[in-house]
């Protein structure tokens, strides 16, 4: 079983993104009167960046893209480094901190959402601006854990909310609180991933490995439990 997901790890990566995204818009009717409904564009909106960002592949499996491959080859667009950066990382970033401005209550936490997100598209932008070959061939660690950041941050600020409100009582039949615990727990192991990579060379293959499954297996256990967040919880109980 654990070769099948280590040689088949990507493709069941994509996988379970797509069926998260497929189970969201079959429950989309479930959920459309509640705010709630902002997380399924999200997992919609993933499965796209996904999809669309792994053209460096088409071009090399389709025979019909193999003209568009010998088009981009020698040009900055030949990897998808900036796809990602753009429509992952700061994106994703983005549109996650939107949906919590949206759920939070406390308009001072709703600010700092606001200006916190500011902060990073511009300190982003500017970053790229100053590093445009790196933005092109690898993905920024500035951008990551910036981003990261972000979103924990986000999370944090729910998470108070909730401690200080009695709907802490119906927590965990929300979908809003279980994707909240499940993001967390992601982004702390992403992110601390993230800093370990200053120390591990391109050459270091023991790291490259673990690395790889760490994020197959992480991103396993948070796309199955969305999926099943959206399928049990109650939108009635949103908090």
């Amino acid at each position: 079983m654990l070769d099948f997901i280590y040689n088949y790890g990507s493709q069941l990566n994509d996988l379970i993104l797509v069926v998260c995204a497929v189970i969201g818009i079959m429950f989309y009717k479930k959920y459309r009167n509640y705010n709630s409904k902002i997380f399924i564009y999200y997992l919609v909106y993933v499965a796209l960046v996904d999809f669309i960002g792994s053209y460096p592949s088409y071009v090399i499996e389709i025979e019909e893209l193999h003209g568009l491959g010998n088009y981009l080859k020698g040009t900055y667009f030949s990897r998808n480094f900036w796809w990602f950066t753009i429509f992952w990382n700061i994106g994703s970033v983005l549109f996650m901190s939107y949906y919590y401005y949206v759920i939070l209550k406390n308009r001072t936490f709703k600010k700092i959402v606001k200006y916190i997100c500011l902060i990073f598209l511009a300190s982003s932008i500017i970053y790229i601006s100053q590093n445009v070959d790196a933005f092109f061939n690898s993905l920024l660690k500035f951008v990551n854990i910036f981003g990261a950041l972000v979103i924990l941050n986000c999370i944090s600020l729910y998470f108070i909310e909730i401690l200080n409100s009695d709907k802490i009582l119906v927590f965990y039949k929300s979908l809003n609180s279980i994707v909240s615990i499940t993001m967390f727990l992601w982004w702390l192991i992403i992110t601390t991933l993230l800093f370990y990579e200053a120390y591990f060379s391109a050459y270091d293959i023991g790291y490259l490995n673990l690395r790889s499954n760490v994020y197959l297996f992480s991103n396993l256990f948070m796309y199955s439990t969305f999926s099943l967040a959206l399928i049990l919880c109650d939108p009635e109980q949103e908090i």
